[in-house]
């Protein structure tokens, strides 16, 4: 029988935001984040001025898809929204903002 994953509690949002950070130290891992990202809201954009919802299955793709293969290939880790779907989620957006405005290299 395996043993269920204990899952870390954070006191809020900005301590879960620096283990974050430490889950995306590689630089391509981030680059894929901001891709995928940026990839996703462009689809989600063709939905709204195509009206076809099917256009957020591909930015979802694009979004998670890219995370993912740089958590998988890259930083060898498990991507932080197994464990922390929402606050994975704000930190992503964090992380993407923080990348546009200099803040975290990319």
């Amino acid at each position: 029988m395996t043993q269920p994953v204990a899952v870390t509690r954070f006191a809020n949002f900005a301590a879960f935001y620096q283990f974050y950070l430490a889950e995306h130290s590689n630089r391509t891992c981030r680059r894929l984040h901001f891709t995928g990202s940026s990839l996703g809201l462009v689809f989600i954009a063709v939905a709204i001025v195509t009206a076809h919802a099917a256009w957020l299955i591909v930015a979802l793709l694009c979004g998670y898809g890219g995370a993912w293969v740089g958590h998988f290939y890259f930083e060898k880790n498990r991507p932080a929204s197994f464990k922390y779907p929402l606050w994975s989620f704000c930190g992503d957006w964090l992380m993407y903002f923080d990348m546009l405005r200099g803040r975290l290299s990319f």
